[in-house]
């Protein structure tokens, strides 16, 4: 399983990267549980004795929690939650039972060669824009993003260091140092500054390990000129691997021509530079770290449901930081304690007080059997540590590969704890199973496998079919000519695939609003209101979402209930200039046209800028012999749009022109703008539009 998740990866974005590798991750070990239980079934007539640790409770109470939120909370999301961490239980509880000391070694093969697969596939997109794997930020390898490749590459760095440690030929050490400095390098060509970090972290702590339980590492014998030799190859390796410059269009066009160490230097740096923490992806980062802490703070004990988060964060962001785009925290521990309150605290603190009693376990334990564990527990430690440390900037605990990894983490110290007897009583015990209690766990391991397979097919369908839609939704936008009828056929293509993808799935906030933004642009508000509504029906408080129905109810001549759902929008975010604009289209079209020209005429000049707005506010003006709202309007649209400087000014003069505002200087002030403004080849075409009373004066000036 380690070996392949990281190394496979979908040639097709019709299947995102993550959906593949937790279909992955389910089979693995839903597969893994029933063949140990199976072989336990068959050396015993009797029943056979189960090792249990109390690391298992944790994503067990994770697991019960997220059960019991469906009935309160999103259904959905929290059912999702709930298979992640029987997955993860059921990960850990095999991995307890089967890690003993002599497979650790296959295991960090299996840990090790993944990372070296998935890297090399970095480094070819790095190098060369090797394109096969969809993905989105280069180089991601096989995860669609590199930020997430870059977290689950520098938790595998001890492992492989471990595997180091337990070779005895000193040929396959050396090739093996090298591998590890391709990986180092790997990591830095993703520029990922929390894992950056976390490398800068091993940097010193992995050589202090090594020095405190030398005596743990196999291959013996090294003079010190071989050893010096041994930390060259690694240096040379990662100099040489880092020195080569990308030529990935995309990098050079973010970054330039750059290599792997100016990569890591620059984006490590970046740290430290204000304008990333005001404008950057940090800035971001802030807005829902703040947000978090708010749902925090008013849901302490029950929190706001298993996997709710991306559901309620809209209510807790401010007027300010608004950021409706994305769908989790960005802060595993944020999340956990906002999702699961008063549960992911005790998680939380029995997760660190476990891991800083497993640390200290590790260095107090001076007998000979703790020695032989001390090595594999530090090093386990170690990527734990940068786990939790990535976990403050990204979501890695939610990725299929890198939340198995932690898993099997966790497997390895609770398996370790078991062998050395540190632990009694109900937190490490030994539990008989009679044969009947293993057939039980069979049979549903197995409906649970059946399901599985169910769920996986239904995830590959609704994908394919909702990513289709999207892919011919982008085809037709870009064509730049989306009502041409050439393109009927494809469009009814496009909306029969996305029914069917939604009726299987009605919850997929990340992909079906492009199809409908996109419907939008092209006048079928119909079609795009639909879908709207449907991603809103479990993302209610999405003011994005809410206003772009009401605009769809209000095209539709619906006022009753846009105003219900404008209403709803405003009460999120009462000073939001879109929802204001909003206020003034609805009460346009349904007959208020003395309240919507006041309101217009007030955000005006405040200085709102909106483009439907603005050509509200112009419309009322003209039609209610306002003339000076129209000339607003008409003015804050030039400055702000050059491109339709000649409308505007054409339009400014007609006003000027006319009976009721009549200025002839402005009129020809405006017409002259109007001429100076306009293409060459369309001055002749613009002078037509111009009154003829003022053609003469328009051409004087020119000439």
């Amino acid at each position: 399983m380690m070996g392949l998740l990281p190394a496979l990866g979908s040639h097709t974005e019709e299947l995102l990267q993550d959906t593949l590798k937790s279909i992955l991750v389910s089979f693995f070990v839903l597969v893994s549980a029933l063949v140990y239980l199976w072989n336990l079934r068959k050396i015993s007539a009797t029943g056979s004795r189960i090792q249990l640790h109390g690391l298992l409770a944790l994503p067990l109470a994770l697991m019960v929690y997220a059960l019991g939120s469906m009935a309160w909370s999103h259904t959905f999301l929290a059912g999702v939650e709930a298979i992640r961490w029987f997955i993860f239980s059921l990960l850990v509880f095999t991995g307890i039972n089967c890690f003993t000391a002599a497979k650790l070694t296959p295991l960090a093969w299996g840990i090790h060669l993944g990372a070296v697969i998935s890297s090399m596939w970095t480094a070819l997109q790095f190098w060369v824009d090797f394109s096969f794997f969809a993905q989105g930020p280069n180089p991601a390898s096989t995860f669609v993003n590199r930020n997430f490749f870059g977290e689950f590459l520098v938790c595998t760095l001890p492992f492989s260091v471990l595997l180091l440690t337990r070779i005895k030929d000193k040929t396959s050490v050396i090739l093996l140092t090298f591998s590890l400095a391709f990986n180092v390098v790997a990591l830095m060509m993703t520029g990922t500054r929390s894992a950056l970090v976390g490398l800068i972290a091993l940097g010193v702590l992995i050589p202090i390990i090594l020095f405190f339980y030398s005596k743990q590492v196999v291959s013996k014998g090294w003079r010190a000129p071989q050893l010096a030799g041994l930390v060259a190859v690694f240096v040379s390796g990662v100099l040489l691997l880092g020195s080569i410059q990308t030529n990935n269009p995309k990098m050079l066009n973010e970054s330039g021509r750059i290599n792997a160490l100016e990569r890591a230097m620059s984006r490590t740096l970046s740290i430290t530079k204000s304008s990333e923490y005001s404008e950057g992806s940090f800035s971001i980062r802030a807005v829902m770290w703040k947000a978090t802490g708010r749902m925090i703070q008013a849901n302490p004990l029950a929190g706001v449901g298993a996997g709710a988060w991306e559901v309620h964060t809209p209510i807790y962001q401010n007027a300010v930081g608004q950021l409706e785009t994305d769908y989790y925290a960005h802060n595993e521990i944020l999340q956990l304690l906002a999702e699961y309150g008063l549960v992911g605290w005790l998680f939380l603190i029995a997760l660190l007080g476990y891991l800083a009693r497993a640390a200290y376990a590790t260095w107090s334990n001076k007998s000979a059997l703790g020695q032989q564990e001390a090595l594999l527990r530090a090093l386990t430690l170690s990527s734990l540590l940068v786990l939790l440390l990535v976990s403050n900037a990204g979501f890695p605990w939610r990725m299929a590969t890198t939340g198995a990894l932690f898993a099997i983490s966790l497997a390895i110290l609770g398996a370790s704890d078991i062998r050395l007897g540190v632990l009694d009583g109900i937190l490490a015990s030994t539990s008989a199973w009679k044969i009947r209690y293993l057939t039980w766990s069979m049979m549903v391991l197995t409906i649970c496998t059946v399901l599985a397979v169910y769920i996986a097919q239904q995830a590959i369908e609704c994908e394919s079919k909702i990513i289709r839609a999207v892919k011919i939704a982008i085809t037709i936008s870009q064509s730049g000519y989306p009502k041409d009828p050439r393109w009927d056929n494809l469009k009814s293509e496009m909306i029969t695939l996305l029914r069917e993808g939604v009726a299987i799935n009605p919850h997929y906030r990340k992909l079906t609003p492009i199809v409908a933004d996109s419907l939008a642009s092209w006048g079928d508000w119909k079609n795009a209101t639909w879908i709207w509504e449907s991603v809103l029906e479990s993302r209610p408080y999405v003011v994005a979402l809410l206003a772009n129905v009401t605009r769809g109810q209000i095209q539709a001549l619906n006022f009753p209930k846009a105003e219900e759902n404008l209403n709803r929008a405003m009460a999120l975010q009462p000073s939001s200039p879109v929802l204001a604009t909003l206020q003034v289209i609805l009460w346009t079209r349904n007959g208020k046209e003395k309240e919507a020209m006041i309101e217009a005429k007030e955000l005006v000049k405040t200085g709102i800028i909106d483009p439907d707005l603005l050509r509200t506010a112009y419309f009322l003006g003209m039609r209610n012999q306002d003339p000076e709202l129209a000339i607003m309007a008409l003015k804050q649209r030039i400055k702000t749009w050059p491109n339709q400087a000649v409308d505007g000014w054409l339009k400014l003069g007609h006003i000027y022109a006319a009976a009721e505002s009549k200025n002839d200087e402005l009129a020809v002030e405006s017409y002259r703008s109007a001429f100076d403004a306009a293409e060459p080849q369309n001055r002749v075409a613009v002078l037509a539009m111009i009154p003829t009373k003022y053609r003469d004066k328009v051409i004087l000036h020119r000439q």
